[in-house]
């Protein structure tokens, strides 16, 4: 697909680097589901049949934790593969997205923070289309006292804040794999065979969520070394709104906004200190 930037006597410079991140983000998706039956839906398939294997395997074990309900548990692991899945899919992509955009930038002059932001925004497309419509069914039908009727008015201003709230960790898992996707797209720029060590943090990442077990199972000792995992209070805050029927936990919600904008703040900063150095080795 080609790119056509906007002639700059039309347009703002914010104008301009708004237009080729909404050209990017057409190209991505039309490439990666050209021809594909469900589309942006696979992003929700994936999660889905995840769940039903752990829960299959894990959910009597660990049922007693998530009030002795299979259904909670299986809710509870969607929502943690929901995140670890657009947090994976979402920074590998933009891992790639400047070396692979090298030949287009020797021949037009582009802004280069445009193309790992543009993976970010189509997997945040992706989301908001196939996962977040399920995630806020399952906010407002556990949001509820289970005495009163679900459109009961404290009923569903009591799920209206908490399906709102879902917004800020959301927020900052956004901004969690902005910071992490220009790092690692800078630092792949330099270090190519960073892929195969990317997928071991990945892989960490995952075991040390607590996405296909509770949280409680996990020593004390070990325990605190979660909270360096900045998807680990996206994932219990998440969980914390749409499954337990509480009021949003205020502490929860502004450390895992707090992770988000430290590391976006660290992945930009390095990706700017380095980016002068990119075109001599595209």
């Amino acid at each position: 697909m080609a790119i056509s930037v906007p002639a700059r006597s039309k347009w703002s410079p914010v104008q301009r680097y708004l237009e080729l991140l909404q050209i990017l983000v057409e190209r991505n998706l039309k490439g990666r589901y050209r021809g594909s039956f469900l589309g942006v839906y696979w992003s929700l398939l994936n999660p889905l049949i995840m769940t039903l294997i752990y829960t299959a395997i894990f959910g009597t074990a660990f049922k007693s934790y998530f009030g002795g309900s299979t259904v909670n548990y299986m809710l509870a692991a969607f929502t943690g593969l929901i995140v670890i899945n657009f947090f994976t899919s979402s920074t590998n992509q933009a891992l790639a997205s400047v070396v692979q955009s090298g030949g287009l930038m020797n021949k037009i002059r582009l802004p280069i923070s445009v193309f790992p932001l543009s993976m970010i925004v189509s997997n945040i497309f992706q989301f908001v289309v196939g996962p977040l419509p399920l995630l806020a069914l399952v906010t407002f039908l556990n949001t509820h006292d289970p005495d009163t009727a679900y459109w009961a008015p404290n009923n569903l201003l009591h799920a209206s804040v908490n399906i709102l709230a879902l917004f800020i960790p959301l927020l900052a898992l956004s901004l969690v794999c902005t910071g992490v996707g220009y790092l690692v797209s800078a630092l792949y720029v330099f270090f190519r065979d960073l892929p195969y060590f990317y997928e071991l943090v990945c892989f960490v990442l995952w075991i040390g969520s607590p996405i296909f077990y509770p949280v409680e199972i996990v020593p004390p000792q070990v325990k605190q070394f979660l909270l360096f995992n900045p998807l680990f209070p996206i994932i219990e805050s998440i969980r914390q709104l749409s499954l337990m029927n509480e009021m949003p936990d205020l502490g929860l919600i502004v450390h895992a906004l707090a992770n988000g904008v430290v590391l976006s703040l660290i992945g930009w900063g390095c990706f700017r200190a380095w980016q002068n150095q990119f075109m001599d080795l595209l």
